[in-house]
Order: C-alpha cells, then structure tokens, then sequence
C-alpha cells in the first residue's frame, strides 16, 4: 500500500468507529462488549486525547480515539481505542500505545484499555506489548491486538456476520486485494454493497456503510459509471433510493451544464436532502441561509453535509462562511 493511498484510509476509518462504536466493540473485542453498561452511553474525548498527543514524543499516522464508558460493576473506565490504519511497520508502534496509556492514566487516575487494530498487509507484524528494563526494574504493558488480514481465512464467517464491521473489514481487505484490478474491484464493491440491502439495516446505516465501502474501493471513472449503473438498477429493485456519493458525482457531473441559478438551487437541495437523510430533521434555518451563500461555498458544503457527525456541526460550519455575500 502506497502512503498516498494509506492516508486516504484515515478518514473513513475515524468516521465508521464514531458512528459505530458499539458495533466495533462488539465484533471486534466481545469479552469488553459484554462487560460495558450500554444504556449509560459513551462519550468520546477528542479535546482530552489532543491534549495527551501534545504532550507524548512519541509520533506517527493512525487514528486515535479516547472513549468514556461505564462498566456493569458501576465503576467509571477511561477506553483508549487506538486503530493503526498505516500499512506499513512501524517501529514506534508499541512505544506510542505505552505512552498513550501511562499519560491518560495520569491524567485521570483511572484504568485505562488500549485496543489495537492493525489494518496493515504484514502478516508476521504483531506487536502486543511493550516492554523496558534496567537494573532489575521493569515497565511493560500488554494491549490486544486485532489483526485484520485474519479475517481472509474466516470469509464465509464473515459474510455472514451481521455486525455493520464485517462489511467494513471486507471492504478494507477487498481494497488491498483488488488493487491495480479496476474490473475485480467494480464487481467486489457491488456484491457489498448489495448486501447492505440483503442484510435488512436502515438507510442510515446503508448510507454510512456504502459512504466507508465507496470511499475506500475507489473506482476509474468509466468503471464507475457502470457501477453506477447498476446500483441504480438495484435500487429501483429493491424500491429504495438513497444518498450516495453517485448522487454526488451526478451534482457535480451537472455544475458543467446550465445557468449558475440553476446550478445553485440544485446544490442547495442536495445539501438539504443529504442532511434530511442523514439526521432526519434539519431547521428551516439552514435552508433560508444556503439561499444566500455563493455557488462555490455551496460546492464546499456539499463536501461538509457528507461528513459531520451532526446538523449542528453542519451548522457551525455554515456560521464559519460570510452568509451575507449575494450569490454571483
């Protein structure tokens, strides 16, 4: 894997464990899933984590995630989720997830969890602990580890798991497979997201699902277009029609053709209906702003609309844009 393609796999990573924490817990590390009091919640530290990567020395490209929870037994635990999504070796791996972990436990006082999933193409690369000596005085931490080209020799298991993480792990080990095979590629990515609709989940976890498999199994764009094709078909089958990047595409295919006004008013729906999709009630305010802000703000926020996690950070980004400039 190319770093230029590896760091591609940063943001849908980041984004499918936020909106699937349980589910990734679950499939992943069982044993943990079992023993958190889910109807207490979670909550995600995102400030606190930066604050603790300031301070480390220790560097590298992964996704880092600090979650609050609650176990059955009543008490408090600080989780440190940390996915390695590099695909190559890295030599500070182990020593990054000691300092993680001795620094939040600092800052808490509290048990801390580090979990790591490696996503890399190394099979003998497998580093679980960490361990330093001198004189007879020793420091070792021992994490678990989730590697994912495991799950290669496991594949009608995972297929037939309905955890939204089997789609992700097969659409993560299918993008290493198929690369520089644009043909195999297509035809892997409809069988999977076709069996997003088999496998009966919502339109929102359809749509945040094919988002992750669309992101990563990138397409050439003649290929793509027939892929397109056929979702279409597959849609009007199975008589549902949902927000995918194709819509996108097709947006963004038109910008090219007819007036700026026309233009306009297509991109202020879209960017409505995607919120619609996505959070399911969007205020009346979002839409009398996007009548104001200019036809290359609104090329930006289409972006914004696919990838907050909320309608209030879509909100706040659209408060970052001068909404007093008349449309040109």
């Amino acid at each position: 894997m190319n770093s230029t393609e590896n760091s591609e796999y940063d943001s849908p990573w980041k984004e499918i464990l936020v909106r699937f924490f349980p589910e990734f817990i679950a499939f992943f590390f069982p044993a943990i899933f079992a023993d958190i009091e889910w109807s207490k919640g979670h909550e995600f530290l995102d400030q606190e984590l930066q604050q603790v990567v300031r301070e480390a020395t220790v560097s590298g490209k992964r996704v880092d995630k600090l979650v609050r929870v609650w176990r059955k037994n009543g008490i408090e635990t600080w989780v440190l989720i940390h996915i390695e999504i590099q695909g190559q070796k890295d030599g500070e791996f182990t020593l990054r997830m000691y300092v993680y972990n001795y620094r939040i436990f600092d800052r808490y006082q509290r048990p801390v969890a580090s979990l790591a999933i490696l996503t890399d193409e190394y099979a003998n690369w497998r580093p679980d602990h960490y361990e330093s000596e001198i004189w007879g005085s020793k420091s070792r931490l021992d994490f678990p580890v989730v590697k994912l080209l495991d799950y290669r020799q496991n594949w009608d298991e995972l297929a037939n798991n309905p955890n939204p993480f089997a789609i992700v792990v097969m659409a993560h080990l299918q993008t290493q497979e198929t690369r520089r095979k644009p043909e195999e590629r297509q035809n892997r990515k409809f069988t999977l997201t076709k069996m997003l609709y088999d496998r009966g989940y919502s339109e929102k976890q359809i749509w945040e699902l094919f988002r992750f498999i669309d992101w990563l199994m990138i397409l050439p764009p003649g290929l793509k277009e027939a892929f397109a094709h056929d979702i279409a078909r597959l849609e009007e089958e199975k008589r549902m029609q949902y927000v995918t990047t194709i819509e996108r595409d097709a947006i963004e295919r038109g910008l090219t053709k007819g007036l700026q006004q026309g233009q306009e008013q297509a991109l202020q729906r879209s960017i409505m209906r995607i919120l619609f999709r996505r959070f399911g009630t969007v205020p009346t305010e979002i839409s009398d702003h996007l009548e104001k802000v200019s036809l290359e703000t609104l090329e930006q926020l289409l972006d914004v609309a696919l990838e907050v996690m909320s309608v209030k950070e879509f909100s706040d980004e659209l408060a970052h844009h001068d909404l007093t400039t008349p449309n040109s």
